[in-house]
């Protein structure tokens, strides 16, 4: 389970979306699951994550056939929801989800939330600024309180 990011035409990577999609192919070259699920509807530049992202793992050399496209999403709430859908329509329910090792924790409670046994795969960022890390932590609290907010009704499966 691979977490959108910024992305651009061209298969541009944001510098998260390359450490994120390195991390995923590790991961499945380990061995640690036989499909990866390439999340996010979000377009940027006309192409959305999903697309770029699966683009990058099959040049990192996984299977196109190993690759799932999620497209719906727009925001890590349905990131979690979307890709529980299409895993379980594969009868599976257990995932790794990879994402920024600081957004993990705000991702595992969505994917908890969707009816997933989530364990994360940190694709650790460089250090930053101690008003940036401020600002990460803050944003992570909203988005976890939004994220709620936005997904009370949900009942999993």
């Amino acid at each position: 389970m691979l977490l959108g990011c910024r992305v651009g035409k061209g298969d541009w990577l944001s510098a998260a979306a390359e450490r994120r999609v390195e991390r995923a192919a590790r991961a499945f070259h380990e061995g640690l699951a036989p499909l990866v699920v390439a999340s996010g509807g979000r377009r940027w530049d006309g192409v959305s994550e999903a697309e770029v992202l699966a683009h990058a793992l099959e040049r990192r050399g996984v299977p196109a056939a190993a690759i799932v496209p999620e497209l719906l999403s727009l925001s890590t709430a349905e990131n979690a929801y979307f890709s529980a859908e299409l895993l379980r329509q594969r009868g599976i329910t257990r995932v790794g989800v990879v994402s920024c090792d600081w957004h993990l924790p705000r991702a595992l409670a969505c994917f908890a939330r969707a009816g997933l046994d989530a364990t994360g795969i940190a694709a650790p960022a460089p250090p930053v600024a101690l008003t940036r890390h401020a600002w990460r932590s803050l944003r992570e609290t909203l988005g976890l309180w939004l994220d709620k907010t936005a997904t009370w009704g949900w009942q999993a499966r």
